[in-house]
């Protein structure tokens, strides 16, 4: 066994652990924070950052104790909007947009996180003696594979442009209802787009609310996260992707029926917004919700030195904890994380397509982890 839940159900709050990071080995600690990073300094890394990205845009923009800085460039001729104040698409970063909103119904009373999502999704069915819970599915503890066993055959004819399209809400739904685990929900860790997909569809299912007006009632309004949406909107609006080779544009993303895994596309601007609402839950329209995604829930592997919250991974530093979470779509990437102990916010974004020894994800956590 290699994964230690720290808690059973999404109570509220979500219980930590005691022992916080005092069990983590030192030599898993990426480095201390910088001090005394001038404003003129910073924006030297970020355009250092976006260079070597190398993308045919990208932006990084942090925020340092509410003072923000943004870095934009690539290769690709500027639009007639400016690239800091496109959309990106987020892919799997999104799912932090999905905790919080986990979070905040659960806040709410309007859920506890228990709730069985077979029971959700088909109220006549019978429950199991270990039905997959909410809880489950959002710690990636449900035992459910990282995509549906029949996905791909159902999405390699448009593998290249909208493969997720060609996996409506029904299936995703039906596939979670067929399947059988192979070990008990809760006892071990495997990261999957398909439970948290039937994750939003047993929510919705649940509170009779469909998943992008429930996200946008319960985070996107509260923290007034106007230029986020689940929707792309057009060229104008939102970031264009591309191939690995960075010349091909891609279509946008079209996530089918893993909106709650991997839909929402946001501007910088919006993404530090959210970021900043994270560093001082105290502040936000969302106290409570925030402190519980800021809580360790699980640890993992050798040692159990993974950590993870309800939203975000969770590394240590030698001042405090890094939260992170990285994503792609098939033309775009993201990274997203804070740092409470330093009072730092970092979201980057490019358009092109992950590629093997890609740099960006890399070149994004090592600067969250220096500054």
């Amino acid at each position: 066994m290699t994964t230690r839940i720290l808690a059973a159900t999404l109570t509220e709050p979500w219980p930590g652990d005691p022992h916080d990071e005092a069990d983590l080995p030192a030599g898993d600690r990426p480095g201390s924070g910088e001090v005394g990073t001038t404003d003129a300094e910073l924006h030297q890394r970020l355009v250092a950052a976006v260079a070597a990205v190398d993308a045919p845009d990208a932006v990084f923009a942090v925020s340092r104790h509410g003072r923000r800085t943004l870095h934009g460039g690539g290769s690709a001729p500027p639009t007639s909007t400016p690239r800091h104040n496109l959309r990106y698409e987020l892919g799997s970063a999104s799912k932090t947009f999905t905790g919080l909103a986990l979070a905040q119904l659960i806040r709410r009373g309007l859920l506890s996180g228990g709730e069985p999502a077979a029971a959700c999704l088909d109220p006549a069915r019978r429950t199991e003696a270990s039905p997959v819970t909410l809880a489950h599915l959002l710690t990636h503890t449900s035992g459910l594979p990282g995509l549906p066993a029949d996905f791909y055959v159902r999405a390699l004819p448009a593998w290249h442009t909208a493969p997720y399209a060609r996996y409506p809400a029904g299936r995703v739904v039906e596939a979670f209802l067929r399947h059988r685990p192979g070990h008990r929900p809760g006892t071990r860790w495997r990261y999957s787009n398909f439970g948290v997909a039937v994750l939003g569809h047993a929510v919705a299912a649940a509170t009779g609310t469909p998943w992008e007006d429930l996200l946008t009632e319960h985070v996107l309004r509260p923290l007034a996260l106007g230029d986020t949406a689940l929707r792309a909107r057009g060229p104008d609006t939102d970031a264009v992707g591309h191939g690995k080779d960075g010349r091909t544009p891609v279509p946008a993303f079209d996530a089918g029926g893993f909106q709650a895994a991997g839909a929402v596309r946001a501007t910088p601007h919006d993404l530090l917004t959210f970021l900043e609402a994270h560093l001082d839950p105290s502040g936000s329209a969302l106290p409570g919700a925030l402190r519980s995604v800021r809580t360790p829930v699980l640890r993992r592997g050798p040692g159990h030195v993974h950590v993870h919250t309800m939203a975000w991974f969770r590394h240590p530093t030698d001042a405090g904890p890094m939260y992170f979470h990285g994503g792609a779509t098939l033309g775009q990437q993201a990274f997203l994380g804070f740092r409470p102990d330093t009072g730092t916010a970092l979201a980057a974004l490019c358009t092109r397509r992950f590629r093997a020894h890609d740099p960006f994800v890399t070149i994004a956590y090592e600067l969250l982890a220096e500054l």
